[in-house]
């Protein structure tokens, strides 16, 4: 078979200044690029998505309200923010993003770390005052929830121009230093937080408030301590509508395709608290941006690793490219715009984007729709509703986080495929309880870094072998089915050889592939070498009988020490025998060895490898490289 050669070439100085020259085509696609509402708005058919995108918003709109005021509550904010949240980001991603499925919004996990901020910046003991009437200590409720919104929006703008310079910079890649385990475990044991900041509404109990290291097992023991005083009218709301919202939940899920529209039990469950009006943009408070920075980079981070999963997810299902860099910019500024409404964080939730796939919703005219629906809300029907139950969110937010706490299933599921990413899944949800949510982050990619290094210090060695019949080839340790190719030897690394493992992999290949040779040279000269022993035996006691005749002096002195005794000419080995055995040795070993998916970063490692070369071409052995990247090589 003809060999062919490929040259790629990439542009020299002599192209730079044509591939930076400026043209209208050029300018077209970053516009597009930049503002992808322009690129499929006008090409929308009513006819073919504009009842699923109006049945699917109205759908989402509806999960946006209950959500809303809900998560709120987590962000340590009034339950109205909450639905502002839920409006002016939104309109922002249908005009930037590149999904079209997914459903911006509050999210359990982001709305708790905000909440971190907000409370450890504004706590309760920093607005109490000494009523002079009474002498009884009192809250100033409105101060302090007017600071924390102040504290949560501008933690959300900064956030939001991370993003955005992230993006702007291409750096979109920095997601994949987020692994699957990581953020799945992650977000778990942020639904950990989650569930015990939440428990005191549920037992209408005032427990202390801990931060730092070991605050959740803090928090749960000052909870039971406060046990004897839990309100039985909170405790009994809560459980009623627990089990009213499991039920109707179930329902929806088993009756999904019979149901044009899901039963919209957290609203009915719910009473929004007087909205009359939406509130007027405003600057945040720069000041503070100095001692949010941290929290602020990871709210952008973890926001944005939830929000291109679970875009690319719904990319791959249905056909579409998602965008991870153009994703940073939209989602920075959703982020950024919304906080100047004094909004929160926001990122993609999956309870609403499973909704509104399921619905029909098929572009981001959907958001569009619920973003509609909120506004209503706010605007018009306010009035009409009476306080907020704070029990009954609670019990919204736990129902909602079943499918992260189904996260769980992970564990069996890792323990059989992978157990490194079980292991990168265990610590960093140890990590997000026991060290809250920023350190638990730090710690947990720190430690996913360091398995990184691991894998490549103890990489995958294997002798590879066909599968008769088929172009495959595989380890023949793994599968029975494959067999080695009779003269060959295939030899494979799973990782790329560089300066850290080089030496490992050297010796990898001089275990594997010696064990290799001499089993195959066993095997093929067992009956010989058999043959050869009882021969040898025999020779011996012939040998042994003639010494014993006479005695080995008398006969050195009649040969005069020059002739070897009998003795000495028959331990010593027959050369013609041995090179002989040699030679048949030679013939069973293979004639090929060949190494599969090379890449050599150091030329000194590779110079070892040649060493190894001229070591197997002395017996015989060809070797030859295989899936090499051939600038490595240079």
């Amino acid at each position: 078979m003809d060999n062919k050669t490929v040259f790629l070439f990439s542009p020299t100085l002599h192209d730079a200044p044509s591939g930076v020259r400026c043209s209208m085509p050029k300018l077209k696609r970053s516009v597009l690029s930049t503002f992808p509402v322009l690129s499929w708005l006008p090409r929308y058919s009513v006819r073919d998505n504009g009842l699923g995108d109006l049945i699917s918003g109205i759908s989402v709109g509806i999960m946006h309200l209950p959500q809303g005021m809900a998560y709120a509550l987590l962000a340590s904010v009034p339950p109205v923010f909450g639905l502002y949240t839920s409006f002016y980001p939104v309109l922002v991603y249908c005009i930037l993003g590149t999904s079209r499925h997914i459903s911006i919004g509050t999210f359990a996990v982001i709305s708790i770390m905000i909440g971190s901020v907000t409370e450890r910046l504004a706590p309760d003991s920093d607005f109490t005052f000494l009523n002079g009437t009474n002498g009884t200590a009192g809250l100033d409720v409105t101060a302090r929830d007017a600071y924390r919104v102040q504290i949560a929006a501008s933690t959300t703008v900064l956030s939001g121009l991370f993003q955005v310079l992230l993006g702007m910079v291409r750096f979109g890649f920095v997601v994949t230093y987020l692994s699957e385990p990581l953020v799945r475990g992650y977000t778990t044991g942020a639904a950990t937080h989650v569930v015990v900041s939440q428990l005191k509404y549920i037992f209408g109990i005032h427990p202390a408030r801990f931060s730092g290291p070991l605050s959740q097992v803090y928090i749960l023991i000052d909870i039971c301590r406060h046990l004897p005083e839990t309100n039985i009218g909170a405790l009994v709301v809560s459980l009623v509508a627990l089990l009213v919202l499991i039920v109707v939940k179930e329902l929806n899920s088993c009756y999904e395709k019979k149901l044009p529209l899901p039963i919209p039990i957290e609203l009915i469950v719910v009473s929004p608290p007087y909205l009359t009006a939406l509130c007027s943009p405003s600057l945040p408070d720069v000041s503070l941006w100095g001692t949010v920075v941290g929290d602020a980079f990871a709210v952008a981070i973890v926001g944005y690793a939830i929000n291109i999963s679970l875009g690319k997810t719904f990319g791959l299902k249905h056909g579409y490219k998602v965008d991870s860099n153009q994703e940073l910019v939209a989602l920075g500024l959703s982020n950024t715009v919304g906080g100047f409404f004094q909004c929160y964080s926001v990122t993609s939730s999956m309870s609403r984007s499973l909704i509104q796939e399921s619905t029909g919703g098929r572009t981001q005219v959907a958001g569009v729709v619920s973003s509609v629906i909120v506004l209503i809300t706010v605007l018009q029907l306010g009035t009409l509703f009476e306080e907020l139950p704070k029990a009954v969110l609670s019990c919204i937010v736990f129902v909602n986080l079943k499918g992260m706490f189904k996260q769980y299933l992970d564990i069996p599921a890792l323990w059989k495929s992978n157990p490194v990413d079980l292991l990168v899944w265990l610590v960093t949800l140890v990590c997000t309880i026991l060290l809250n949510l920023d350190l638990g982050l730090a710690a947990s990619i720190a430690f996913s870094l360091l398995t990184v290094i691991f894998r490549t210090q103890l990489p995958r060695y294997s002798i590879l072998g066909q599968v008769p019949g088929t172009e495959l080839y595989l380890d023949t340790d793994t599968y029975e089915e494959a067999k080695e190719i009779p003269g060959i030897t295939i030899f494979r690394s799973s990782t790329t050889v560089y300066y850290t493992n080089a030496e490992l992999y050297l010796d990898a290949l001089q275990k594997k592939v010696v064990c290799v040779f001499v089993c195959v040279s066993f095997s093929q000269s067992k009956k010989r070498d058999a043959k050869q022993k009882r021969k040898d035996k025999k020779e011996e006691k012939k040998a042994k009988k003639e010494a014993k005749k006479q005695r080995e002096g008398e006969w050195y002195r009649e040969r005069g020490g020059v002739v070897e005794s009998e003795r000495d000419r028959r331990e010593k080995p027959d050369e013609s025998k041995l090179v002989q055995h040699k030679q048949s040795r030679r013939e069973t070993l293979p004639s090929y060895l060949t190494f599969l998916s090379l890449s050599f970063h150091l030329s000194h490692y590779f110079l070892s490898l040649l060493q190894i070369f001229r070591d197997y071409r002395e017996i015989d052995i060809d070797i030859y490289l295989a899936g090499c990247q051939g600038e490595c090589l240079c």
